[in-house]
């Protein structure tokens, strides 16, 4: 599967100056909500995921997504598996089960984002799973941002990548970016201004 064509076909493969997250510039950015508004390409994206993990082996109870980015892919991901679909979601500032959602001591569970960079909010996802007596037993992702090593792969872990080196980590692909902080930015030099899109912006 060419997930990057997938991606440019959706038009979800953004080039020009873009603010990240993380507060760095990149020339380039992905928007998986435009690849997850079409049902059929949604669906096909989550089960050759769910492939993958299913080769893996491991039991799987439940798939958690971080709210809002990541409801879509762990919603299809679930679904692919066979397997219940929750979510935690931020109040005051901390990401926390809600509505009704419940989750069992030793209940084994995946993570999944539409795309990981550094794993930060699936890491936070994971703490509250696990507060709640949840085994967190893998993270799953569309798209890899390619700072944690994925399942298949001989890629090195960088050092900002906060996931376990010792859970699995389950993605279809890397898309490995430029990034520049602000101050070293070749497009801002240029005199480029950066936009912020996802879902923190527009």
């Amino acid at each position: 599967m060419d997930v990057e064509a997938i991606y440019k076909d959706a038009g979800a493969l953004l080039e020009g100056h873009f603010l990240l997250s993380s507060g760095n510039h990149s020339n380039r950015y992905l928007q998986s909500a435009k690849v997850l508004e079409d049902p059929k390409r949604a669906e096909m994206l989550a089960q050759k995921l769910a492939e993958m993990i299913r080769s893996s082996g491991l039991p799987v109870d439940a798939v958690c997504a971080p709210a809002l980015g990541g409801v879509l892919a762990g919603y299809e991901l679930a679904r692919a598996l066979d397997v219940r679909s929750i979510f935690v979601e931020r109040k005051g500032g901390e990401m926390e089960l809600r509505r009704g959602f419940e989750v069992h001591s030793g209940e084994r569970i995946i993570v999944c984002e539409d795309i990981i960079t550094t794993g930060g909010s699936a890491m936070e996802a994971a703490d509250a799973l696990a507060e709640l007596g949840a085994d967190v037993i893998a993270f799953a992702a569309l798209a890899n941002r390619g700072f944690c090593r994925r399942q298949g792969t001989t890629a090195e872990t960088k050092p900002e990548c906060k996931l376990p080196r010792e859970v699995p980590f389950f993605a279809l692909a890397d898309f490995e970016f430029s990034m520049y902080p602000p101050e070293a930015c070749p497009m801002c030099v240029e005199g480029s201004e950066a936009v912020k899109p996802g879902s923190r912006g527009n």
